[in-house]
């Protein structure tokens, strides 16, 4: 953890009021980088040292644009960004009903347009805003918050379909962006102690998960490495990236890599 210095780098995340966004904008931090998180729920200004609050609803245009002007203009350029902002997750029980794991012929529609629209879309936007300043300094690293979906069919076609959608754009950004001298990743947290997955389980035990701030821990040994270029274009696991910078997540441990057949 000593290598992991991020002193003075500038880093946005998105979609960080809570779970894994709130996580990672807490690790960066931590790690001396000044950080802006957004978020519908976001609290204005600075809730805690070196975290500046943006309220943000990423599915409104005019909302990220204005975000990410005034981040330009209080930092004068961003080093990270980190896209974990994601719609899909909500009204999973619809009148009673577990909708979740619907096959695709009766699902409804909204569920394609929020991971799409609060999703991929977001993501995409996003990093056109924060691309031009790493382009203009000839450094920088977005990182895409993506999932195993995007390889096997995990709950419902869109979520897969939406992952592989920001995997492939994740390679795509990197083929233009690398000439740049800017880096870009997309990365697969495990089972992570989230408050909607700490809720759920009820106080039991789970085993080889990780905390949110573990995932920030990652984003965090990814932008103080100056070779990061190496990864650019590829998917990422955390745990794998733990094992190679030589992290531990919070408590101590060191959670074990999952594979495509774990999942």
């Amino acid at each position: 953890m000593s290598d992991m210095n991020i002193d003075g780098k500038v880093a946005v995340v998105t979609g960080a009021t809570k779970g894994v966004g709130r996580g990672v904008g807490l690790a960066l931090a931590q790690r001396g980088a000044r950080v802006f998180v957004t978020g519908r729920s976001a609290p204005e200004g600075g809730s805690l040292e070196n975290v500046t609050g943006i309220r943000c609803d990423h599915r409104l245009d005019s909302e990220v644009e204005a975000a990410f002007g005034l981040i330009l203009r209080e930092a004068n350029g961003i080093d990270i960004l980190v896209n974990n902002v994601w719609g899909g997750y909500e009204r999973m029980v619809e009148d009673g009903v577990f909708t979740w794991p619907k096959p695709f012929w009766e699902q409804r529609l909204w569920r394609w347009d929020a991971m799409f629209g609060a999703g991929v879309r977001a993501h995409y936007q996003a990093s056109q805003l924060a691309a031009p300043s790493m382009v203009a300094r000839g450094r920088g690293l977005i990182v895409n918050i993506s999932s195993w979906a995007a390889q096997k069919y995990i709950g419902n076609v869109v979520y897969g379909v939406s992952k592989a959608a920001t995997d492939k754009m994740t390679a795509d950004m990197a083929t233009e962006l690398k000439p740049h001298g800017v880096a870009v990743v997309s990365l697969y947290p495990g089972l992570v102690r989230t408050e909607k997955i700490m809720e759920l389980v009820r106080g039991r035990d789970l085993p080889n998960s990780e905390s949110p701030e573990f995932i920030g821990r990652a984003v965090a040994a990814l932008a103080a490495d100056p070779e990061v270029l190496r990864h650019t274009g590829k998917v990422l696991v955390a745990a794998s990236i733990a094992l190679e910078y030589g992290f531990t997540d919070v408590d101590g441990t060191t959670p074990r890599p999952l594979t495509l057949a774990d999942v």
